[in-house]
Formats: C-alpha cells, sequence, structure tokens
C-alpha cells in the first residue's frame, strides 16, 4: 500500500494540521479567503501578498473537507483555479481534499511499452449507464477480454452543468464532480491496473471554457492578444508573466501522472497552442514529465496535432519528445474510401485516397508539406523517418463521429459490411498503435452528437451556432432538414449516446466482437513482437485501381507485407505473396497469383523471413 500527493505551488496543501492557501492574482489588489465554517457562514480570512502578484495564507482554521473561495477586491467570490475538488460545480465553492486519504495497492504495477499500446477512447458520462467513474469499472473486464490495453479518458476537468464532452473544462485539476470523488477515480485507475490496463487522460491546454473561467478577472496576465485562437484571447505561454502560466499546466502534467497514478496524457489540439518562446511549452512539458517517471515507469505522451508538426515526436520515451500523434490523415484516407465523402476537410483526400492511404500506412503523414487545398496553405512535416509508433491510428473517435451534424458511427454510415471488415484488418494488425471508440468493437448503433450544459444564454447561443456550423451542407439549406440536428444543450441528446449494453449480446454484435477479439490476440502475438524490428516503411501502389501494398523492413532481411484492395471491384496484384500468412479476409492469396487479381475488399498480411541476405 502507498499513498501518492503532487506538491503543488499553488491552491489548497495540507501542511500537518494547517492549510495552505495561494493564489497567483496579479492584478488585484485586495484577497481574502472565504471559507465555509460548516453552517453555511462564510469566514474571511485575509491572505497575504508575499510577491510577483502571489497571496498566501497558511491556517490551522481549515482542515480536509473544508469548503472555500477566494474573495477578490472584497466583492467577487471564485472557486480555486487549482481546486482539487469543486463539489458543486465550476460556480461553486472548492473543497479542501487530502490526496493520501487514498491507499495504492498497485506498487509493482508498469505498464506495457508504449509499442504494445491498443487504445480504447471512452466518455465517462455516456459509457455507462451510471454515467460514472464507477460504471467504467464495473465494465473493465469487457476491456481485457478485448484485448485492450490503454484506456483513454475523454477531459474529465470540470466543465460547466453535468453534461459535456469535457473540452470546456475551466477547473483542470478538479475531476468532474457528476462522475465521482477523486477517490473513486483512482479506484478506476488501481482497478485497471489490476487487470493490467493502463489509464490515458485527454487534456487541454490550448484553452479555458467559456463558462466558469473566473482568470480574467484577477489575473488578465494569463492570457495574451498577442496571439489568437478560435477560442479568443490565446493562453500566454510565451509574453511577460508566463512563467506562472508554465508552471500552471506543467504541474497539471505531474499532478495527473504522480497524484492519480494515470500512465499518459493526451494533449488536445495543440496546433492552438502557440509559443514562440526558445523552449516551446511542449517540449518543456515532455522534459518534465520524463524526468520525473525516470527509468521506473513507461508514461505515455500523445499529441493531437493537426499541423503534422513531426518535430514534437520520437521514439517511444524520448527525453524531449512525444510518442505520438493522432493520424487524421488515415482516418481521412478510410473514411473518404468508404463512405465517398468530400466535404470539408475530406476534399484533400477525394484526389486517389488509396494512395494517399498507402502513403499514410506506410510513412504515417499524408501531408508532409504539400498544399492542402482545404487549409489553403501547406501543411505538415516530413515523417517518413519517425517509426511507426509515432502515429495512432483510428477508424472512429470522438471527434470524427461527434462533429458530425447527427454524430452518426461508420456502422450508419457504411452499409456494406465488407468493407468496414475489411478496414479493420488493415487498422487493427498495421504496426502503429490503434485505436477504438467506445462502441466501436460490436458495432454499437448509439450516435455520439455532440451536447452540454451551459448556462441559458451561452445554451442558446451554441444551440444557433451548431444549426449555422452545417448550413453550407446542402442537406441542411433545407429548414426540415436542419432541425434535424440534435440540440446539443437537450438532455435527451447526450442520452442517445449512451452505449446500450444489452445490445451487445445480439448475434450480429456478437460477430462483430468476435472479429475485433480475434484480430487484436493475433495482433498481440504475431505483430507486436516484430514492431521494434521495424527500420522503415514502403509503398506501392498502381497507376489505377484501389490496390496497394505497404512492405516494412526489419531486422535481418525479413519483410512484414501488406497486400489490400479497398474497392468494390477486383482489381490487379500488387506486392509480393511470399511468407507466413498471418491473417487474410480472403484467405486463397496465392491462388490469387495465376490470376494476378485481387478480390473486392480483400486484406492480406504476410510475414516473409530472411529475404535479404538470409
Amino acid at each position: 500500500m502507498s499513498k501518492r500527493r503532487h506538491s503543488m505551488p499553488f491552491g489548497a496543501e495540507l501542511i500537518g494540521d494547517s492549510v495552505r492557501f495561494r493564489l497567483w492574482a496579479p492584478s488585484a489588489k485586495q484577497v481574502d479567503l472565504s471559507l465555509d465554517d460548516g453552517r453555511g457562514i462564510a469566514q474571511l480570512l485575509p491572505m497575504s501578498p508575499v510577491g510577483d502578484g502571489w497571496y498566501e495564507l497558511v491556517t490551522g482554521k481549515a482542515q480536509a473537507g473544508a469548503l472555500y473561495r477566494y474573495r477578490i477586491n472584497g466583492e467577487n467570490e471564485v472557486p480555486d483555479p487549482a481546486s482539487r475538488r469543486n463539489p458543486n460545480d465550476v460556480h461553486g465553492p472548492s473543497e479542501v481534499i487530502n490526496p493520501t486519504e487514498f491507499e495504492w495497492d498497485d506498487d509493482g504495477w508498469r505498464s506495457r511499452p508504449w509499442h504494445e499500446a491498443v487504445i480504447y477512447e471512452l466518455h465517462v458520462g455516456t459509457f455507462s449507464p451510471e454515467g460514472t467513474f464507477a460504471g467504467v469499472q464495473a465494465r473493465l473486464d469487457h476491456l481485457v477480454q478485448l484485448g485492450v490495453t490503454v484506456i483513454e479518458l475523454m477531459p474529465i476537468a470540470d466543465f460547466p452543468g453535468k453534461r459535456g464532452w469535457g473540452y470546456d473544462g475551466v477547473l483542470l485539476y478538479a475531476p468532474e464532480a457528476a462522475y465521482g470523488t477523486p477517490n473513486e477515480l483512482k479506484s478506476l485507475i488501481a482497478a485497471a491496473h489490476k487487470r493490467g490496463i493502463a489509464v490515458m487522460l485527454d487534456v487541454v491546454y490550448n484553452h479555458f471554457g467559456p463558462e466558469g473561467n473566473y482568470l480574467g478577472m484577477y489575473s488578465p496576465q494569463f492570457f495574451t492578444e498577442r496571439h489568437h485562437t478560435p477560442w479568443g484571447a490565446a493562453i500566454n505561454f510565451d509574453g511577460e508573466n508566463s512563467r506562472p502560466v508554465r508552471d500552471f499546466f506543467i504541474n497539471n502534467t505531474l499532478y495527473w501522472l504522480e497524484e492519480y497514478r494515470l500512465d499518459g496524457l493526451r494533449f488536445d489540439a495543440v496546433h492552438a497552442i502557440i509559443d514562440d518562446s526558445k523552449k516551446h511549452i511542449l517540449t518543456e512539458i515532455a522534459e518534465t514529465a520524463r524526468a520525473y517517471a525516470g527509468g521506473n515507469r513507461n508514461i505515455y505522451l500523445v499529441l493531437e496535432n493537426g499541423a503534422n508538426e513531426a518535430r514534437f515526436l520520437g521514439a517511444p520515451g524520448q527525453s524531449d519528445k512525444f510518442d505520438a500523434q493522432w493520424d487524421d490523415d488515415l482516418h481521412h484516407c478510410l473514411h473518404t474510401i468508404l463512405t465517398g465523402e468530400t466535404d470539408g476537410y475530406y476534399s484533400d483526400y477525394a484526389d486517389d485516397p488509396h494512395s494517399k492511404l498507402c502513403r499514410s500506412v506506410a510513412e504515417g503523414f499524408v501531408y508532409q508539406g504539400e498544399y492542402s487545398k482545404h487549409e489553403k496553405h501547406p501543411r505538415g512535416e516530413r515523417s517518413s523517418h519517425l517509426p511507426p509508433t509515432a502515429f495512432v491510428i483510428f477508424l472512429q473517435n470522438h471527434d470524427q463521429i461527434g462533429n458530425r451534424a447527427l454524430g452518426e458511427r461508420m456502422g450508419h454510415l457504411v452499409k456494406n459490411e465488407d468493407a468496414l471488415r475489411a478496414a479493420t484488418a488493415v487498422l487493427l494488425l498495421a504496426p502503429s498503435p490503434p485505436m477504438l471508440f467506445m462502441g466501436e468493437e460490436w458495432n454499437a448503433p448509439e450516435p455520439f452528437p455532440y451536447f452540454c450544459d451551459f448556462e441559458p444564454e451561452l445554451a442558446a447561443k451554441v444551440r444557433e451556432g451548431r444549426k449555422k456550423e452545417f448550413s453550407h451542407f446542402e442537406r441542411f439549406r433545407d429548414p426540415k432538414n436542419a432541425d434535424t440536428i440534435p440540440d446539443p444543450t437537450s438532455r435527451a441528446t447526450v442520452e442517445s449516446a449512451r452505449l446500450d449494453w444489452s445490445k451487445l449480446t445480439g448475434a450480429k454484435h456478437e460477430d462483430w466482437l468476435d472479429l475485433y477479439q480475434r484480430l487484436l490476440a493475433i495482433r498481440q502475438r504475431d505483430i507486436v513482437p516484430l514492431i521494434p524490428e521495424i527500420r522503415f516503411g514502403t509503398c506501392t501502389k498502381l497507376q489505377s485501381g484501389a490496390a496497394f501494398a505497404v512492405d516494412w523492413a526489419l531486422a535481418e532481411g525479413s519483410v512484414l507485407h501488406l497486400i489490400a484492395n479497398l474497392a468494390d471491384e477486383p482489381t490487379r496484384l500488387v506486392g509480393r505473396t511470399a511468407g507466413r500468412l498471418i491473417y487474410a479476409t480472403h484467405p486463397n492469396i496465392r491462388a490469387t497469383v495465376t490470376k494476378n487479381e485481387l478480390a473486392p475488399w480483400s486484406v492480406t498480411w504476410l510475414l516473409e523471413r530472411g529475404v535479404i541476405g538470409g
């Protein structure tokens, strides 16, 4: 048994029989601690300025469980931006938490090496009927049987209301109270570790949500007008007074890794983090996190980066790099092939998507500096030198489902099950870490539309904004069709997204689950041991047609082959067919050699040992 706490330079910290409260409020003239006496009556205790905009108070009048706020300039009371818990939502008081109350029993735990990762993204509020941390914990055995090695939780930083995706969080240290207590989150993580599953958390460092963020009232230096993002003024990572801001986010990373024993973090939309410092904040976060872990833990650091900046990526565990990035390029290729959709960013993949898919499977990014017609500028950096572990690949995730007007999953969009099975065989056996979105493994029919729970005025703007967002799509120009877009502020919308676990036992869904289990078992047996051997991947594509092959050069002259025809018509064979058969949707690949033809929607994986000098 062990107890874990991250000692923070701010917020409420237990020190013996007292509590130290510390707030950075450089624009405030006066800060008082408003302490609830347990009877709903606030006791005001003055906090002392201690230099550089910091206010501090150490008092024995507070203890674990005490509720408190900060009163700014004798007027406005605000929660602690470093609150460990806000039991009554983001506008309510913060709670003093004793992190060492929870006793960890996973001292021998160490997550698997990154190249073994099979990731499962889930939304705590809709994954289970309960919509809580405990609800996730109750279904861990399902994930073990599936073959998952890593759970990735969508953001849980406290957000306004009781339902939301989590990307509008404002209290980055406080787990969403609607999901449960800090100890219940820790219980989930410890239970996952006992079953051999690592846990990652999605964190948002590019903006704060539009409701419940009080930082501008007393610390406007947290933001800068020098840079702008889709959400307004950027977070101040590189200007005057940026050191406390950088420390706030660096400590947040360490807090989750240390106090909650999380095994990694996924950093949301880092292309919207603007930092002209000599050392980018992302690099400083990576270096600090790696130094904390030392050689004692495998921690996973993963980016979402629409700019395809390969310079942030490296081999697993590299001291100043991130292990991987979500590979939107590969998803967009597969989606375009499977659905025929070319709206929005899919327009960049409409021209010969099979060739683009071949490049992405072999090299990571499709766009490695080429001009993007959708974005109207060159996009990306060379990625062919990176290992396949540097790219998290997926057929579905919260963005690619939920950012659709109706939130449809691929099982709804793609009626040809042979096509969907073929794409799944590419995804789950490719050397890059695959990621599933909750329910994907049994082809769950529930949509995952966008939903939120803002205050009335903001909620009205979100409702109208959602309709306007899709008004340029021909389908939704008709007001009748526009009215079919789910109201993101309605409770019915979040309920529509909740997984119905009773459907898992249906024959059709059981077949899908069996496929995912079999492919992930093959992955662990036949693909995972090869990944550290991979030196590079090469793509072979016909001038016309949908067939392509990817060959990964391994140690001692061996080669891993993928041969695929992702189309409705047979096409010419491309690639070698020598080697041991690992998996095939159409097992008679050898017979096709005489016909020089690949069946529609066929995928074959082969391992050829010692073909060069061996």
